[in-house]
């Protein structure tokens, strides 16, 4: 069994639970991490007694997205590429700007893995984490879980644009223009979790929706999942994943970007994340230090006069 750092691997009967253990860091997606559960999934998918894999977390938040600190990149991580520092996937990834192509494809081995995944959510699941879910072939969520994606309100554009996949088109514009918070019951209600239930039945309700599950044998299970992935791959589902990556790419190189990472230098990550949030009111906008109104991100005077733009 490996030796993991940032997640638990462990296997009850025909269940496989793969789970995210930096609760300190609410799981933030670190590359370590992320690298750790795609090599997991491949352990229970040579495991012929595991049929189905839980994504879980522990703490309380299920992920509060992508690590954005300097420890995201560790020298010491033993599962990710040693040359990219970034979980394989079979490319350097080279050049700069390649950040969301690298996302969307560390997230198709889940997607071709050949066991079904069920991400059990609770807390906070936001940008990175509602990708990670988003990929799962099922998602059970608390009530009372907070799934949004507020970068898009500062940073980039979805790095993985599920939205229009799982969303009707209007919520799914809502989502990917604005980030707020959607509650697990809203999210079942729009379609993106197959159901929301009280907190404290979370875990139970999960399992026994898996084990239900776990009594079809696995090549069953492997070709229902294979059909359902193909005919979502004829509608396009790869094609659209990959050009929004393209997008993404083109709106980190946009003028405000140059205030968000002007902000995290000077002012540190905390900071920078309730300047973009504090108008909302909500996540690190939520505290009273956040500004409550301020100004539309854009060219600062002062890069003006410098002329760098």
């Amino acid at each position: 069994m490996p030796d993991y750092n940032d997640i638990l691997y462990e296997k009850d009967g025909r269940l496989a639970y793969v789970t995210l253990n930096r609760p300190e860091k609410l799981n933030a997606l670190s590359n370590n991490l992320r690298a750790e559960v795609m090599d997991a999934m491949k352990e229970a998918e040579h495991d012929d007694e595991i049929g189905v894999i839980i994504l879980r977390a522990n703490g309380r938040s299920f992920s509060a997205g992508y690590d954005l600190s300097p420890s995201r990149i560790a020298n010491d991580d033993s599962f990710v590429s040693s040359r990219s520092k970034l979980p394989d996937t079979g490319s350097m990834h080279p050049g700069k700007l390649q950040w969301a192509r690298h996302v969307v494809m560390t997230n198709w081995i889940i997607w071709e893995l050949a066991k079904p995944v069920v991400a059990q959510i609770q807390g906070h699941c936001l940008a990175g984490g509602t990708e990670l879910a988003s990929v799962c072939d099922f998602r059970i969520c608390a009530e009372d879980a907070k799934i949004g994606y507020p970068p898009v309100r500062a940073m980039t554009t979805m790095d993985m644009i599920w939205a229009p996949w799982h969303l009707p088109p209007a919520k799914a514009r809502e989502f990917a223009y604005i980030g707020d918070s959607h509650s697990g019951k809203q999210m079942a209600e729009l379609g993106w979790a197959n159901y929301a239930v009280p907190s404290d039945d979370l875990s139970d309700f999960t399992e026994t929706f898996a084990r239900r599950m776990a009594h079809i044998d696995n090549e069953m299970l492997m070709y229902s999942k294979r059909s359902c992935n193909r005919q979502y791959e004829t509608m396009g589902i790869r094609e659209g994943l990959h050009s929004g990556t393209e997008i993404q790419a083109l709106s980190s190189a946009r003028d405000a970007m140059g205030e968000w990472g002007r902000r995290v230098q000077e002012d540190g990550l905390k900071a920078a994340l309730e300047w973009r949030d504090g108008p909302f009111r909500d996540f690190r906008g939520a505290y009273e230090s956040a500004p409550k109104e301020r100004a539309i991100a854009g060219k600062s005077q002062q890069e003006k006069s410098d002329g760098k733009y």
